[in-house]
């Protein structure tokens, strides 16, 4: 994949170099997964009558977490 930079030159990525950004976005939305469930368990096992509330916001960020690692995916294609 070639990406222009300004009107004179352009960047070569390496598939080697894609498949490490790769691995690092997929450690970064495991973690942030891991991270907003154990906090729904976490508030529900405090407040369970908030669970409702909680896991409508858990989902929603689960769904964000899921599309960045979904995005990198993508890109670590495009690249190689």
């Amino acid at each position: 994949m070639v990406l222009a930079q300004g009107a004179q030159e352009a960047v070569d990525i390496n598939p080697g170099l894609a498949a490490i950004g790769y691995g690092l976005a997929a450690i970064g939305s495991a973690l942030g997964v891991g991270l907003i469930w154990s906090s729904v368990i976490s508030g529900t096992a405090r407040q369970p009558e908030a669970q409702g509330k909680l896991m409508g916001i858990a989902w929603q960020t689960f769904a964000l977490v899921e599309v960045l690692a979904l995005i990198g995916f993508v890109l670590f294609f495009m690249a190689g």
